[in-house]
């Protein structure tokens, strides 16, 4: 049980740093100008104005799990990159919508670009049976993570 545990402690911390760091080079040269967590928020921005979900500045700070000024200063530094805007609620003046800009879309469009090759790399080593068998222990992982993790607030 030990090896076994220390294998996958290994593989998972491995694993998760070595993609952030793919990540990040396949990005640069592209998106200097950005950081990974500034990158995630913008594909959070992103997603909530596509699927119609709530784009208020307290919504999107709750999906990226950062409190309300962390998630004001991280808008307002990308607001100045011109990747991000802000604008009054027209039914409620208090709230704020965060919305992306064409370049944003640009730098989104690249990021999930990355996560297809990667996604698309990573099931072409393994035949059906494994692919489905690898989803089924990510779903379990997923679930694990949510359960005990995902309350939380991190900073951007």
């Amino acid at each position: 049980m030990e090896n076994r545990r220390e294998t996958c402690n290994r593989f998972l911390v491995e694993v998760f740093d070595e993609i952030l760091k793919i990540e990040e080079d396949c990005l640069s040269g592209q998106f200097d100008d950005l950081s990974l967590r500034e990158l995630h928020l913008i594909e959070e921005v992103c997603r909530a104005v596509d699927e119609r979900r709530d784009n208020r500045s307290t919504a999107i700070a709750a999906a990226q799990r950062v409190t309300a000024g962390t998630l004001t200063t991280a808008v307002g530094l990308l607001e100045k990159k011109g990747y991000l805007e802000r604008h009054r609620d027209e039914s409620d003046r208090r709230a704020v919508r965060i919305f992306p800009t064409e370049k944003a879309r640009r730098a989104n469009a690249a990021h999930a670009r990355f996560h297809r090759e990667m996604v698309d790399g990573a099931l072409a080593q393994l035949s059906d049976d494994q692919a489905q068998t690898l989803v089924t222990a990510l779903r379990g992982l997923t679930a694990f993570f949510r359960a005990n993790y995902s309350k939380k607030e991190t900073i951007l």
